[in-house]
Parts: structure tokens; sequence; C-alpha cells
């Protein structure tokens, strides 16, 4: 798979890294090509530097490994090079005290797809510090790292699954596009708790099997317990 990087910083870095070792051609952009060369250099395999426009161009896939607010001015400068293009969304539209900047307003996914309407945008790969995507790979517990993925287009999503297994990591259907709030909504709580609090958040959710209450059910009996605790909230 052709993957076109824009950007150079840690989230750039730290997935590009997988996805040279699983053998893709990857373009990193930059409009700092000092930078975009030392990462290539760095990252080896089938990595070559270029702008942001040459690496928008190469890619069937495109990440925008770039701040919030910054993803959206290079996106609309992008658009006509972009249109047609896979285009995922890591950022995370957070700000001081833990706030998310989007309140009240579309997502950070929606957005840069404003930006470049001609884009499948996917949001992912948000949940995560970058020190983590540099994992090889990403285990805990014995359970690789699971991805929610959120977009529109089934072939946009397929591509993205696969870079996400790729990553070492096991994607999970997060729905369409506009549930990407949701996504950069618990990353404004996750690093919250993270950085504020020192919480334990993968303590946050119990085990699957016990996500209706502690008890084996059949799945229509689950869904009929899960509705009814809806009702008493």
């Amino acid at each position: 798979m052709r993957i076109g990087v824009l950007g150079t910083g840690n989230m750039a870095d730290a997935l590009a890294t997988h996805w040279v070792r699983a053998g893709h051609d990857v373009a990193i952009g930059g409009r700092d090509l000092h930078k975009a060369e030392r990462l290539a250099t760095r990252l080896g395999g089938r990595a070559k530097p270029a702008s942001l426009r040459a690496a928008a161009g190469f890619g069937q896939v495109v990440l925008a490994a770039l701040p919030f607010g910054a993803g959206v001015n290079v996106a609309k400068e992008l658009r006509v090079v972009l249109d047609g293009k896979v285009l995922i969304d890591c950022s995370n539209p957070v700000g001081p005290g833990f706030r998310l900047l989007t309140q009240g307003g579309p997502s950070a996914a929606q957005q840069l797809a404003a930006a470049a309407p001609g884009t499948h945008v996917v949001k992912a790969f948000n949940l995560c510090h970058q020190d983590v995507w540099r994992m090889l790979p990403p285990i805990f517990d014995g359970r690789p790292l699971a991805v929610p993925v959120c977009g529109d287009d089934d072939t946009a999503l397929a591509l993205v699954h696969q870079l996400v297994r790729h990553a070492g990591c096991e994607p999970v259907t997060g729905g369409g596009l506009e549930r990407a709030e949701l996504l950069e909504a618990t990353a404004a709580l996750f690093i919250g708790l993270w950085v504020g609090e020192g919480a334990d958040v993968q303590a946050i959710a119990p085990p699957l099997a016990y996500a209706t209450g502690p008890r084996h059910e059949e799945p229509e009996d689950a869904e009929e317990s899960f509705q009814e605790f809806l009702e008493t909230k």
C-alpha cells in the first residue's frame, strides 16, 4: 500500500515505523524538507521524504499527523490533491484544563472532512500517547491494544483496519464519522484522568461478559437487560 504522511512529529514517526516494517511504501511529507529527510532516513525501508503536496499525492491512504487546527489548514490547501483519498485523522482537540476545544461544534475529524470534501476521512489512533504506538507491538495483559475506528466509507474503513493490524493492534468498529466526536471526548476524559488524577483508565470498564451485569444470558436477554439499565438512568 502507498501511504502518505503529513507531518514529521512524534505520531508520524511512531505510526510510520510500523507501516514501513510491514512493507508499505511511505512518503513522509513536511514543510521542512530537512525534517522529512531525517525521519525518512531513520525509518529506512521504503520510506522517502517529500513535500506535503507530494506526500498527499503519493498515498492511497494519507495520515494527517498534524495538531488540531493545522490539519484543517493543510487539508484546505491540498484538497484537490487529496480528492478521493482515505484521510486518517489522529488529532485530539484538547486544550488547557483538558477541555474539548470542539465543544458545541463539529469534531476535528468532521472539520477535516469539510476542509477536503472529496476525501474519505477516518478517525483512528487518537486515544494513546505516541510512546504507546512505538511499542512493538502494543500488547497489555496478553491482549493487543484495541483501536476504535470511525468512518463512513466501507473501503476506507477496510484499509484503515488493515493498517491498525499492521501496527500490532486490533481494530474496533466505532460507527460513522459522526461518532468521531465521542472518540475525541473520550481522549479528553482519559488524558484528564491520566495526567490530572493519575487514574488507571483501563480499570474503568468491566469485561464484556459483565457489561450488562454479572449474569449469563442469551443475547436477546442481554440486550433487554441493557435497555432496562438505560431506562433506570
